[in-house]
């Protein structure tokens, strides 16, 4: 991965995404790299699964289904009833179809930035986290706490930042996506092990 590829694929980004998600898209880009500084990961890697992570995030909800269904996407019940999830399968999609990227674990990391999954590589912690903590970021709860952890240990914060999320949606109606669940439950067993009860 070389800058002049990371530079065509910004300018092809920048007319698919709006201003306010170009600009969240640069953090997150930004993000990745520095979090893979700190933890010994490839920077460009990170870089290049930064940037593509919302690459479908403008897709209509109701084209991001067809797309997914004419694919052969998987599509569960709960991301039908909240098709905005399916921008990170479909952004995985399109990372590989119209960006040419082939490498296994960046498509992964896009796949599952939204909702994490249990036993996350460091490639995936690092664009999960990336994506919760960017400059833009300000409304989330123990953001400095969340943004100092991310530096210090990917495990910690990952799970931080699980628990925060399910703390705020089961505090608000709706339902909650199976797959966070499961990521907190795998995070909350790995740092119990590793720390005991906190």
């Amino acid at each position: 991965m070389d800058e002049e590829r990371l530079t065509i694929i910004q300018e092809k980004l920048c007319k698919k995404l709006d201003d306010k998600r170009y600009r969240h898209t640069l953090g997150v880009m930004y993000t990745s790299a520095a979090l893979a500084m700190a933890h010994g990961q490839d920077v460009k890697r990170a870089q290049l699964a930064g940037l593509l992570h919302d690459c479908a995030k403008c897709v209509s909800n109701k084209k991001k289904v067809k797309i997914c269904q004419k694919h052969e996407i998987p599509v569960t019940p709960f991301e039908e009833e909240n098709p905005f999830l399916l921008h990170a399968k479909l952004g995985a999609y399109y990372a590989k179809k119209k960006y040419g990227v082939e490498d296994e674990e960046i498509l992964s990391a896009i796949c599952c930035h939204t909702t994490g999954k249990p036993n996350m590589t460091p490639l995936e912690q690092i664009v999960y986290i990336a994506d919760y903590i960017e400059p833009m970021r300000d409304t989330a709860p123990n953001l400095g706490e969340i943004r100092r952890l991310a530096f210090e240990d990917l495990d910690r914060c990952t799970y931080k930042i699980l628990k925060d999320t399910l703390d705020y949606l089961n505090s608000s109606p709706g339902k909650i996506d199976i797959a966070t669940e499961q990521t907190y439950q795998y995070y909350k067993e790995r740092i119990d092990n590793r720390y005991g009860n906190q």
